[in-house]
């Protein structure tokens, strides 16, 4: 089992509709070294203990899997999703992504799709 973040367009940056002045001050970033930057410091800030990938900046991944302002996926070993949770952070269900990775490793019962 291996764990990703993907790292998609910052959703609070100074210049968004809806900016985070408590917390770090970044522009939107407008090439992908930018958001490159902002990725590293977010995963290095927080201390994150698992890879990060980066969104383009055409925001593929993120329209695709409507992963703003947060998402659980499973990816099953065929590639395909069998698990889906709701927007996060109030959302998540982790018991849920808990019995889908169960399921995806041979020791449970349930389908989520």
């Amino acid at each position: 089992m291996e764990f990703y973040l993907v790292y998609i367009r910052e959703a609070h940056a100074i210049d968004s509709p809806s900016p985070n002045l408590d917390g770090p001050l970044l522009e939107d970033p407008i090439d992908i070294l930018e958001r490159q930057e902002a990725a590293t410091s977010c995963v290095a800030d927080l201390q994150l203990p698992i890879p990060a990938i980066l969104d383009g900046l055409d925001d593929a991944v993120n329209r695709a899997y409507q992963g703003w302002p947060d998402r659980l996926y499973l990816v099953g070993r065929d590639g395909r999703l069998t698990y889906a949770g709701g927007r996060g952070p109030m959302g998540f269900e982790p018991d849920e992504l808990e019995e889908a990775i169960r399921v995806e490793l041979g020791k449970g019962r349930r389908e989520y799709f």
